[in-house]
């Protein structure tokens, strides 16, 4: 071996290791879920994510506050509505619990950057993704209460509208709906490649939207396929998305790898609920080092091609990041 070749010397300290660093992170690229319950005063933890919350509308804005304190800037908000019917009308409601949110944080920190969940799961009796024909989900009916919900979240103040339920057409449809109500500068964020994962469980306790029969294999992707997440990538970019989106992040990092490298639009990933508990659940038996295993697996998803990272782990990344260990 030619010992004047030793990459080591770019290992031997921290100060090193960090200047020569292939891949970057800040605060800027995390994105922190907030789970609003329209029932709820106060806050409560949520018993399938250890260390998250439902908030109330009365202290919603104390959820931002905390993002804030860490340097984290942004949310994706989720709602938990006090009525439910078959066509989920409560999400496109004007005075809806992620309306109210919205107005509440922005109210309160004007600059504090605003995403919301597009869907209709939480909303429906049912717990699908929009109108049901018999057992099926109509398509092209929930086009349009998608629509409806997107533009009632931009006449609150929403920054940014991120459609979740897979529905064929969905982001030109909600295009169309901003543009024509004078919301041409809403960037839509497109859960591109959703896959019908089970890492999901978490998160459908957490918010309520379980299916009261079936499961949504007929409109989230086989978690088989990989060409078809370009497929559905590039749908979304003709139809006007402006940021795509893999779901789950972890077990898909092939896929992210691959979207990242065949478009050009900003790549996010979703560190979903599943991928978290299992962190916390594995920390909690003494098997693994939480911090290390939660900065190790944002990194992955990071190095494999995302620009940005929605995260339970958000606020504790944020300090790793300023502490330099990753980042």
């Amino acid at each position: 071996m030619d010992l004047t070749i030793r990459p080591r010397r770019l290992r031997g300290n921290d100060n090193i290791r960090r200047l020569c660093r292939e891949t970057r992170m800040s605060p800027d690229s995390l994105i922190y879920p907030i789970f609003v319950d329209e029932t709820l005063r106060g806050k409560r933890p949520i018993e399938s994510l250890a260390g998250q919350y439902h908030y109330g509308l009365d202290c919603v804005t104390q959820a931002a506050q905390e993002c804030l304190d860490h340097g984290v800037g942004r949310c994706i908000l989720f709602g938990l509505p006090e009525r439910k019917d078959a066509l989920g009308s409560s999400a496109w409601d004007e005075h809806g619990v992620v309306q109210e949110a919205i107005r509440a944080i922005k109210a309160a920190y004007p600059d504090f950057y605003v995403i919301t969940d597009v869907c209709m799961c939480e909303y429906t009796d049912h717990g699908h993704c929009g109108a049901l024909c018999g057992h099926e989900v109509d398509n092209d009916a929930t086009l349009e209460l998608l629509a409806k919900t997107a533009l009632s979240h931009a006449r609150a103040g929403a920054d940014m509208v991120a459609p979740s339920d897979m529905m064929d057409g969905r982001v030109a449809a909600i295009r169309a709906a901003l543009d024509d109500g004078g919301y041409t500068g809403v960037p839509i964020l497109s859960y591109s490649a959703k896959y019908a994962s089970a890492f999901y469980g978490p998160f459908r306790a957490a918010a309520g939207s379980a299916p009261a029969f079936g499961d949504r294999r007929g409109y989230q992707m086989d978690p088989h396929n990989r060409k078809e997440a370009r497929k559905e990538c590039a749908l979304d970019v003709e139809e006007g998305a402006d940021i795509l989106m893999v779901k789950p992040a972890m077990p898909y990092l092939d896929v992210l790898r691959e979207c990242a490298d065949a478009f050009d639009l900003p790549m996010c990933a979703y560190q979903v609920s599943g991928e978290y508990a299992m962190i916390k659940a594995a920390a909690a038996a003494g098997l693994i080092d939480e911090h290390r295993v939660m900065c190790e697996s944002a990194v992955s998803i990071f190095r494999a091609g995302a620009d940005m990272l929605i995260t339970y782990y958000a606020k504790e990344l944020a300090d790793a990041m300023g502490k330099g260990e990753i980042g």
